[in-house]
């Protein structure tokens, strides 16, 4: 160190020592703190490697930061940011600000299975300084942007995640979708500066009267630094990161990453300059104000070299840019609803101030053309506007002409602490277009505003200004006087005030990632539905009507939106008219589309794939091989890539799965998903292919066998449901046909129902139902026992719950359909009021819940049986009750046979035949010359007239 910066700060110590003295108990513990401060800031000045403090999205910093740029002209840009993010930076370009930088991988190697996806985002706007340094480095020939911040993989090794998520603002009103733009990703701050110690917090922010941070720091550190000259600002900012880390609690976890995170970068630094040979005069190092006064021991370009940077992990990160916005970072990092939206503001308001043009990549999406450049700028100083309009300086200050690093540093911070407040005159045009125009957006939103709330806005604001000991209101007076004057008591609209006066300040400005930034699959889906001729890119909901009939090359964007609208969030894809079902062809469809809206998730979607068809399976394998799989999910992910993908290979696989997981499977949860499944499988197949695949043949085979198998445990198992029980019964008797024709033995079923006892009313009913199925009961006998059951006061109370597995029973005996009806008519009829009423609600939530697809088999039936008309239910009869006629004696059971003999003998032919299939042998004998087998007819009349009935039906 030269001994012309030894006694720099010496002024400033000796009051702070005084200070010290005066105002505490004893010097060493305040007078620790205040020299240490001093000793600080004198540290980071005196460093050869300039450090360049900033903070987050401020305006001061962004400001101050493009005029050292044009001063300074590094060759070498230092930034605090992952040093694994630095290929994407070119691609800001391409994109509309804010967007993020992040860091996704969803498959993790050596990291807590419950912690995937992993998501690092730093998020960017063009208020910020690190933006300014991004721009000024990629668009200046010869100059390298380096960033050495830790990679994304270091962020989960050390374990920051808690660290790294602020605490919730209480005033902050409910995340909304633009600030869900970042998800739950963890967030890295360039130049993060806030108290860490509450009550240091809350002591500035009551003698600042002011509500919040975001305020305080707006007043006192925003507006008296925008007009700073560059020792001032780098001094300020270095004292108050020095004084926020001094002052910050003690957590070992937090101060161990801050501390690592700057041995980490120091450490960088120093390898770039030693393999770069690169002086450290013509460097920069843009960081955050709180670590750039540090006192780590690597810090400094002579620091030690005693910091190990630990392997990345096998995780395989994956890097893209985000659409983000100011509400998303405003949520992200814990800062005021509206802060950033007044901070951009403000950074356009010093730019038109100052007229300093600032740096932007060249091609920029949304941003303004540069102004032209006058004849006589090659005359204009280095800092790029008008000498008249530069900040003053003061006595000492260098001009603005020279290189600030040649000279040595000077004490600013003595006449900044010193100086009162300025105190800029009111400007009552600006305050009273606030006002006109927030009256304005109120009434737009259903206020009852007037002219006189306008009035009483604008007094209002001056008033709190006043009261605040400002000369001139802020946005965040105007915004108190607002909410008091025109919110009274109740919000009439979707928006209040405050969100009214957030909107005129600036609104939520949404950024957007650009196509040539965009990853290859939301590239590839662009270009698939550009036949649509819609704005993709564009935010808000588009109509798009698809009239495949006329235009059959839509179809294949019907594929696409299908498949995105099972793999994006819901919205994204919706579809108002159309829809996708196994063996049907799409003819005209209609979509409400918002990939502009959901562009973080088709980003998101990129990392996983290159096409929608790769991820789509990718997912589908995930699914049919997780560890908690189902057969039934297994199916359903069969039917969809039968579905969407068309896939027959594919689903051959994943129904081999299904077979496996079917047999592993001890419980029968998932049986009615199953049935509906394979019934809706096995019907396409049927259709569609000349032959059914072999994994589903084997799957009816293996199922057959297995649910035999379960039968007689489900029906006592208090577990397992009714329409659980239902449903294998409903497998077992609609597959059985095909299973029974694959080898399998309808004896099994037959055992397996005779080994079951239930002992719950409404499995009894199914187990009735299964064995008149299977022939083992009639009708008749099924209706006795309903009706002993009605007979039996003892059983009476019972009775709803048989005839809810009736009900029930539809699903595997479909043909019960009229009994149940009868059943049910009967109860109504027979059924005493207290037992009836109590009943009903649980009838109707069981059709709701478990028979919706039963519901229309009783209408039906009920719709057949019962009259039309309510003048004919007085003389109706229900057929259950109807008499039977009496039986009339047969012609053919006359003695002497003649009706018999008659249509015997004018068919001999078919007399034959029939005898032949019932094994009979003989002659025809005519005993009546004119009557040929008369004598047959009247020996055996009994046979005479089943042959006749058969005949008759033939």
């Amino acid at each position: 160190m030269s001994s012309t910066h030894e006694g720099t700060f010496d002024p400033l110590r000796a009051q702070l020592q005084e200070t010290a003295a005066t105002f505490a108990d004893g010097p060493d513990a305040l007078e620790g703190i205040l020299l240490g401060i001093v000793d600080d800031v004198d540290r980071a000045v005196r460093e050869p490697l300039e450090i360049f403090p900033v903070c987050h999205h401020s305006p001061a910093s962004a400001i101050a930061m493009a005029r050292r740029l044009r001063q300074k002209q590094p060759k070498v840009v230092y930034l605090e940011l992952c040093e694994d993010m630095a290929p994407l930076l070119s691609e800001l370009r391409n994109c509309r600000l804010p967007v993020a930088v992040q860091a996704y991988a969803t498959e993790i190697d050596g990291f807590p299975a419950e912690w995937s996806p992993l998501s690092v985002v730093a998020p960017i706007t063009e208020a910020s300084a690190e933006y300014q340094a991004i721009a000024y480095a990629l668009d200046t020939p010869g100059v390298e942007l380096v960033l050495v911040d830790r990679s994304s993989d270091h962020v989960f090794q050390w374990d920051a995640r808690a660290a790294s998520s602020p605490a919730p603002d209480p005033d902050a009103p409910p995340a909304e979708e633009e600030a869900a733009l970042h998800g739950d990703a963890v967030g890295v701050e360039i130049g993060d500066l806030r108290p860490r110690f509450a009550e240091l917090e809350e002591h500035l922010l009551r003698h600042g009267r002011v509500r919040h941070w975001s305020e305080w720091w707006h007043q006192y550190v925003e507006l008296p630094l925008g007009d700073s000259d560059h020792d001032t600002y780098r001094q300020v900012m270095l004292l108050i990161g020095s004084l926020f880390r001094r002052l910050a609690p003690g957590d070992p976890n937090r101060v161990r990453v801050d501390e690592d995170r700057e041995r980490y970068m120091w450490t960088r630094m120093r390898e770039h300059l030693a393999a770069t040979g690169t002086d450290p005069a013509d460097c920069l190092y843009v960081c955050g104000a709180f670590h750039a006064a540090s006192r780590v021991a690597e810090f400094g370009v002579h620091g030690t070299d005693t910091f190990d940077i630990s392997p990345r992990s096998a995780t395989k990160w994956l890097h893209g840019l985000i659409p983000s916005s100011h509400a998303a970072i405003e949520a992200q990092f814990g800062l005021t609803a509206g802060s950033v939206s007044i901070a951009a503001t403000l950074w356009a308001k010093n730019l038109r101030r100052t007229r300093l043009e600032p740096y932007r990549l060249a091609g920029q999406a949304g941003a303004k053309k540069p102004r032209a450049a006058k004849k006589t700028a090659a005359a204009a100083p280095v800092w790029g506007h008008s000498p008249s309009l530069l900040p003053r300086s003061s006595p000492g200050d260098p001009h603005p002409g020279e290189a600030l690093g040649d000279l040595p540093p000077t004490d600013k911070l003595t006449g900044f602490l010193r100086q009162p407040p300025v105190l800029d005159r009111l400007d009552e045009a600006e305050l009273l277009g606030w006002s006109v125009e927030i009256v304005r957006a109120a009434r737009r939103n259903g206020y009852l505003a007037s002219t006189a709330d306008a009035i009483a806005v604008f007094e209002t604001s001056i008033l709190l200004a006043g009261m605040r000991d400002r000369a001139r209101p802020t946005p965040y007076d105007f915004q108190d006087a607002a909410v008091t004057c025109i919110e009274k008591d109740t919000v009439p609209g979707r928006r209040d005030v405050r969100r009214l006066v957030e909107i005129m300040m600036g609104g939520d400005r949404i950024g957007q990632v650009g196509y040539d930034a965009l990853p290859p699959l939301a590239r590839d889906v662009h270009d698939r539905l550009a036949p649509l001729n819609l704005k993709l890119q564009q935010r808000g909901v588009q109509r798009a009507l698809l009239n495949i009939a006329a235009q059959p090359e839509l179809e294949q964007c019907s594929d696409v939106l299908w498949m995105l609208r099972y793999l994006m969030p819901h919205g994204t894809a919706r579809p108002i008219m159309g829809e996708r079902k196994l063996g049907e062809r799409p003819i005209q469809e209609s979509w409400d589309l918002a990939l502009g809206t959901h562009q973080r998730a088709l980003i998101e979607l990129g990392y996983e794939g290159v096409s929608i068809e790769q991820v789509l399976e990718q997912r589908l394998r995930r699914t049919a091989y997780g560890p908690h799989t189902t057969a039934a999910t297994v199916l359903q992910a069969v039917e969809d890539a039968t579905l969407y993908l068309r896939s027959r290979r594919l689903a051959d696989e994943l129904g081999t799965r299904a077979l496996e997981v079917l047999s592993a499977e001890r419980s029968v949860d998932g049986a009615p998903q199953v049935l509906r499944r394979v019934r809706r499988l096995l019907a396409y197949y049927r259709t569609s292919e000349p032959v059914l695949p072999s994994w589903i043949e084997s799957f009816v085979k293996t199922g057959y066998a297995h649910y035999c198998t379960l039968l007689p445990t489900a029906f006592t198992d208090e577990d397992a449901t009714v329409q659980q029980v239902a449903a294998m019964l409903g497998f077992l008797f609609s597959m059985e046909s095909l299973a029974l024709s694959l080898g399998c033995d309808r004896t099994q079923l037959e055992l397996a129902l005779a080994q079951s006892h239930p002992r719950d009313p409404s499995r009894t009913a199914l187990l009735w139902a299964a064995q008149v199925q299977l022939g083992h009961l009639t009708r008749a006998d099924l209706r006795a026992r309903c009706d002993e059951l009605l007979g039996n006061p003892l059983v009476v109370p019972a009775y709803p719950r048989y005839l809810s597995g009736f009900v029930h029973a539809l699903e595997p005996v479909p043909g019960l359909t009229d009994f149940v009806v009868e059943a049910v008519s009967n109860a109504f009829a027979r059924l005493p009021d207290p037992v009836l009423l109590p009943w009903l609600p649980t009838l109707i939530t069981t059709l709701r819940s478990g028979g919706a697809e039963l519901a229309p088999l009783l209408t039906r039936e009920a719709g057949r049986i019962f009259p039309g008309r309510l003048a004919a239910l007085d003389e109706w009869v229900p057929p259950w009750r109807a008499q039977p006629e009496p039986e009339a004696v047969h012609p053919a059971r006359r003695a002497d046979g003649s009706r018999g003999c008659t249509l015997l003998t004018a068919h001999p032919a078919a007399c034959d035949a029939v005898a032949s299939l019932l094994g009979c042998d003989g002659t025809w004998e005519t005993a009546d010359p004119g009557r040929p087998g008369a004598a047959v007819a009247s020996r055996y009349p009994d046979t005479a007239l089943a042959l006749e009935v058969l005949l008759t039906r033939a």
